[in-house]
Order: C-alpha cells, then sequence, then structure tokens
C-alpha cells in the first residue's frame, strides 16, 4: 500500500498538528473514547471546525501506517486553505476584478486537482469549495494539481449559498454550469465573475442554482450528454480569459 504523507497517528502528534494550525480534513477517533488526551484533541478539532469521525478500532488498525495509532488518527490537508477575504485581496493586488471558481461538492480528489490546475493557468484568483460533501486538499488533490496548489488560493467555507451572497455584495455575478443554460460563448463573462461548477452526479443543487445569476451551457453534438467536471471547467475558465483578454 502507498504510504499517505498526509496521514497522522497519535496522540502527541496530533495535538502538536492542532496547535501549530496545521489544516486537517478529518480526524478519526476510536469510537466510544472521550477521557484525557483524546478529550482535548476532540475539543480542538471541533474548535477548528475539523469534521471528526468516531470509527472502530478494527478500522483504526486497517487504516494505521505506524501500527501504534493510539486510538486517534488525523488526515492533513496537502496545503493550508486560504480565506475568501485573501482570495479577494489577491485579486485586488493584480489590480484585476474577482474570477473565482466555486466548486458544488466535487467529491473526486482527480477532478479537483486538475480544476485547480485549469484556474491557476487561467489566472483565477481563487477556488471555493464546501467543508462537506467535498473532497478537500489531500495528498491525490496536491498530485493532480502538479504543483499548482502551492499557488492558487483554496478556500474551504461551511455555506457556499451564504458565502455567494456576501461575494455579491463585493459585486460578483455568478454564472453556473448547466445543461440547461445559454451557450457559454453566448453569454457576458467579463467584469467580476464566479464560476460554479457542480458535482460529478448531480451537478450544481437547486439552492446554490437559484443563487447563480445566469447558467451557461456547453454544446454537446455526440452521443454523449456531458462533460467531466475538470473538462467543463476549463472550456468555461478559458471563456473568461477570452472575453476578458480577447474582446
Amino acid at each position: 500500500m502507498e504510504r499517505n504523507e498526509n496521514q497522522l497517528e497519535g496522540r502527541n502528534a496530533i495535538l502538536e498538528a492542532l496547535r501549530n494550525g496545521r489544516d486537517m480534513e478529518k480526524l478519526m477517533v476510536i469510537k466510544g473514547s472521550a477521557e484525557g488526551t483524546i478529550k482535548r484533541i476532540i475539543a480542538q478539532a471541533s474548535k477548528k471546525g475539523v469534521v471528526i469521525q468516531e470509527v472502530s478500532r478494527q478500522k483504526l488498525d486497517e487504516l494505521s501506517q505506524t501500527k501504534n495509532h493510539q486510538g486517534v488518527i488525523a488526515v492533513v490537508s496537502a496545503h493550508n486553505y486560504a480565506t475568501v477575504e485573501e482570495i479577494l485581496e489577491y485579486a485586488q493586488s493584480k489590480g484585476e476584478p474577482p474570477f473565482i471558481v466555486i466548486l458544488d461538492g466535487i467529491t473526486d480528489p482527480h477532478n479537483l486537482g486538475a480544476i485547480i490546475r485549469s484556474a491557476e493557468c487561467a489566472g483565477a484568483h481563487g477556488v471555493i469549495i464546501p467543508k462537506h460533501r467535498s473532497v478537500g486538499l489531500n495528498a491525490t488533490v496536491g498530485k493532480t494539481s502538479a504543483g499548482a496548489i502551492e499557488y492558487m488560493p483554496v478556500a474551504r467555507v461551511t455555506n457556499i449559498v451564504k458565502t455567494m451572497e456576501q461575494l455579491k455584495k463585493q459585486g460578483l455575478w455568478f454564472a453556473c454550469a448547466d445543461m440547461k443554460g445559454l451557450d457559454y460563448f453566448d453569454t457576458d463573462m467579463k467584469g467580476a465573475i464566479g464560476v460554479v461548477i457542480g458535482s460529478e452526479g448531480d451537478g450544481v443543487s437547486r439552492l446554490v442554482k437559484e443563487n447563480c445569476d445566469f447558467t451557461v451551457a456547453i454544446p454537446m453534438y455526440g452521443k454523449i450528454a456531458s462533460l467531466n467536471a475538470s473538462v467543463a471547467a476549463g472550456l468555461l475558465l478559458y471563456e473568461v480569459v477570452r472575453q476578458r483578454k480577447f474582446l
């Protein structure tokens, strides 16, 4: 089995990571154990909004790489998260209207890594993902992004809709990728824009879609009716580039 460099095991190592502000994808603790150090770990992780899972000892034993997990395993992020404010500040520092990618429930780490790579290449200022029902910045995402994870700010938020409402107050418009939208090259995607891409299976969720200003579709001419999420994202991001730079 390939070793996961982003997996921490043992109480002291995980407490130290929490104290140092290391971003975590999830914390797994042995079911029914809330004494001493584990209680402190759970309290600190909860305060930081880390996803906490209670699992059986057998599950921890299977996942353990050191075979000395002491009842707790954490998966830390391959890179620390940015804030939404930092993404806006990054756009401002470049003297450009904000160009943000919002991902509503991408669960495949290869897709997330590829989208982060496309976003960086297209000159986007940041990517926003939800804390729940989404893959985070794990080691596979880092590898698939081909280094882009080091340069592209990624924010993880509790509520995508609320985040969109706050960004609208900053002047952003939101284009939602949806098969029933207008052909993407017939829509105005200049100015401060957020491109919203949905999950691989279900697309953009209803509430998120209702908070978008317009929907854009990629026309299909073959027998298959949809594109992979990362390919769709790449096409839409480069339409923003075309309209910003060449129109």
